[in-house]
């Protein structure tokens, strides 16, 4: 047995998941109301026996692993680690003989140590009046958020939380490689006194280090300092308050960076809990991959100064290369969301929910800079914009935007396609093959009908005659074309979701047939074969639809042979759309 087995045999996935959905016995299955929409029905079902949930009205659905990764933005490896931890199941032993298990039992005693010594410095905190007085005082935060942020002080002494982890029976070289002590010329000593200490979480709220601002100024020490890079913290992956933001962030749709870790904890105060931060304005595509597992939307709110200028610079080609949609959000007479807030919480609010699309904001905040009538500004301008523009990877976004500065400057598309290729930029543009358009809501939409028309065709074989029409190229996900062609090559296939034949796509399957007992289970043939035609028309103009809107990409650029051809192929394709909506 391996791994996944041996945590799957020891958790029932109806109890993992419902520490996240409050779920009610139906039958066989239990039922809850949906973890990633706003829906008011419950249609999330959990079937025991199948060992698989899926969610109607998102159309999402798989194992305990994939919800697990679903509701904590993690990859498999991560969801396997949390789930194993919570089975007490030993990963070590898993692994083939010989080979090295790595850092994991150095990683569980690192974790054990930052734990320590973030209660060493909460019982600290609540005896220090400095450290009372500037956090509850000063910032303003309540005792509720002070416990929930577990903020803590670092006594001003050398050495008294490496004592106090050493009587813990933690060694010297276990408490540096945590990133608590460093050596000094006088030997090693903590890592921070006289400050106070916010721990830094992963997304799980396992602490991982710390961020410590100093509580008496000194002109000779940095006002903020972090846990250096250890075995568990990479400031180049570790997005701030995560851990507490992201059910917001779900909920919400969308989620704000701040440049500030106090932003994060005054806005979560306030009530606006969808807000996180990184280590200042260094954003990086980790970070954005990180919060696209939760949401495509990411709101940034960066100083409108030359720091957030390049920041901002750097983040749009990240984010399209991350496949997430980047905005700013604007802070009318403020410098940042925690003086925002403490002027009007609900400004605060207002703002967030007005941003303004990156590049957009960019160009806007870049012909206030330069002068564009006259050459020189023309020149610097375009060398700025089209070093951004040259990285985005979708040709749409990119013509867009090209022919937006090609008005604004008063300079031929042709000239900027010029300069955009050209080593003045150092960027080449790459030729993106167009992919079907469909907004979220379509995209979620469309899956469900491909999903629920397969249901069909897998469970009732004599309704496969409505397989002909179709083609692979007609589902859009891998997993439902490799069914289709299954169903196609093996027509009286009346097998289960067991079948040996159905292995690569088991779990798939299960999903399917989940979806048809709950649909179609006391539907009688002719509703069955009304709602497959209903279905199979759906594919169709779906397809039509995307295939079209390829085909009109590729007029722009055409010469007359070729412009014959695709007209020619629109015309098939109004055919084929004509013909199943008359069947």
């Amino acid at each position: 047995m391996d791994a996944v087995e041996e945590v799957k045999n020891r958790l029932a996935i109806e109890e993992v998941i419902g520490e996240y959905v409050e779920l009610k016995r139906a039958g066989r299955n239990w039922r809850g109301l949906s973890p990633f929409t706003s829906e008011r029905t419950a249609s999330f079902i959990v079937s025991p026996e199948k060992q698989i949930w899926h969610d109607f009205s998102s159309g999402k659905g798989g194992n305990l692993f994939s919800f697990v990764m679903e509701m904590e933005g993690l990859d498999f490896k991560g969801a396997l680690e949390l789930l194993a931890r919570k089975a007490g199941v030993d990963l070590e032993q898993f692994r083939p003989s010989g080979h090295s298990g790595g850092n994991s039992a150095l990683k569980e005693r690192l974790y054990g140590a930052l734990e320590l010594a973030a209660k060493f410095y909460q019982a600290q905190f609540k005896i220090n009046r400095l450290a009372l007085e500037y956090v509850l005082g000063k910032r303003g935060f309540s005792k509720v958020t002070a416990l929930e942020w577990q903020i803590g002080y670092s006594p001003n002494s050398g050495s008294a939380l490496t004592d106090f982890l050493k009587l813990r029976k933690f060694n010297a070289e276990e408490i540096r490689r945590a990133g608590l002590s460093a050596r000094r010329y006088h030997g090693e000593n903590d890592m921070f006194y006289g400050r106070v200490m916010i721990p830094l979480a992963d997304a799980q709220g396992r602490i991982i280090g710390f961020t410590a601002r100093i509580l008496e100024d000194d002109p000779k020490a940095p006002k903020y300092i972090n846990t250096p890079q250890t075995l568990l913290y990479d400031k180049s992956r570790h997005v701030f308050g995560l851990h507490l933001a992201k059910e917001a962030i779900r909920k919400n749709g969308y989620v704000v960076v701040a440049e500030g870790n106090l932003d994060v904890i005054t806005s979560h105060q306030a009530g606006v809990r969808q807000v996180v931060a990184t280590a200042g304005t260094a954003l990086t595509e980790q970070h954005l991959k990180t919060l696209g597992r939760f949401t495509e939307d990411i709101r940034l709110s960066f100083d409108a100064d030359k720091a957030g200028l390049a920041a901002t610079e750097r983040a749009i080609p990240i984010a399209s290369k991350a496949g997430v949609s980047l905005s700013i959000v604007n802070l009318p007479g403020a410098k940042d969301p925690d003086e925002l807030i403490r002027q009007d919480p609900k400004v605060w609010q207002d703002c967030i929910e007005q941003p303004e699309y990156a590049l957009d904001w960019l160009i806007e905040r870049y012909l206030k800079l330069q002068n564009i009538d006259s050459a020189l500004g023309k020149r610097q301008f375009s060398d700025v914009i089209l070093k951004v523009v040259g990285g985005i990877t979708d040709p749409v976004e990119q013509e867009h935007y090209l022919l937006k500065i090609s008005g604004l400057i008063g300079v031929s598309l042709e000239a900027l396609q010029a300069k955009l290729q050209s080593k003045t930029v150092a960027v080449r543009h790459k030729s993106v093959r167009a992919q079907p358009v469909f907004d979220k809501t379509a995209l979620v939409e469309f899956i469900k009908a491909q999903d629920h028309f397969l249901s069909l065709m897998l469970r009732q074989f004599n309704l496969r005659d409505f397989l002909e029409r179709l083609e692979p190229s007609m589902f859009i996900t891998g997993q439902a074309s490799e069914l289709f062609n299954f169903l196609k090559l093996n027509p009286n296939f009346t097998g289960t979701d067991n079948a040996k034949e159905l292995q690569s796509l088991a779990e798939y399957a299960k999903i399917l047939v989940l979806q048809y007992e709950e649909l179609y289970g006391d539907l009688d043939i002719i509703e069955l074969r009304y709602e497959a035609a209903r279905l199979q028309t759906r594919l169709i103009e779906n397809y039509v639809k995307t295939s079209k809107q390829k085909l009109t990409e590729q007029l722009s650029a055409a010469d007359e042979a070729t412009t014959a051809r695709i007209l020619n192929q629109v015309k098939q394709l109004d055919g084929l759309l004509k013909q199943a909506k008359e069947a």
